[in-house]
């Protein structure tokens, strides 16, 4: 990761406890145009970061497994579903899916996804940050800001737009 990623890192967690604000503000007034406020910041965050510079996500992180995200995965790989399970998989202490060890076994060392095409769905819409009903998954973009450059980007964005101070 390079430097300018790191101190974005670095500065989520400088203003942890603002983002922590912002999040019981957010969740408090629903403000009608937080969606769109956050594509904005979405769109804007991933002009000027590269995921390939980074993959902190891959690295640090696993997406839970949904069992057709567990079958595509084995069809992509050849093998029987159970078996990418056995291989890949265990399951959490809330009983989902997911990876063994970090970083990502697909995770190449150029930072490109082995399987991109058949990757699983957590995958596809990571960071989140361009859903709709951005509020309902606020506890979850704020852990996010500690893996993800473009995460930290959008609260800092968030943070300009509906002031926590």
């Amino acid at each position: 990761m390079n430097n300018s990623l790191k101190l974005k890192l670095e500065g989520a967690e400088k203003h942890k406890k603002d983002n922590q604000l912002l999040v019981k503000k957010l969740k408090k007034s629903k403000p009608k145009n937080l969606d769109d406020n956050t594509h904005e910041a979405h769109n804007n965050a991933f002009d000027k970061i590269d995921c390939l510079q980074c993959a902190n996500c891959c690295k640090t992180t696993s997406p839970i497994f949904y069992d057709r995200d567990i079958d595509r995965l084995a069809k992509h790989l050849k093998i029987k579903p159970s078996a990418f399970v056995a291989q890949y998989l265990h399951l959490d202490e809330v009983g989902d899916y997911v990876l063994n060890t970090a970083p990502c076994p697909f995770l190449d060392y150029e930072n490109y996804c082995m399987v991109y095409e058949s990757r699983p769905a957590a995958c596809r819409e990571y960071p989140h940050t361009n859903r709709k009903r951005f509020y309902q998954i606020l506890d979850l973009s704020l852990k996010n800001t500690e893996i993800c450059p473009a995460v930290a980007n959008v609260f800092e964005e968030l943070r300009k737009i509906y002031p926590v101070s």
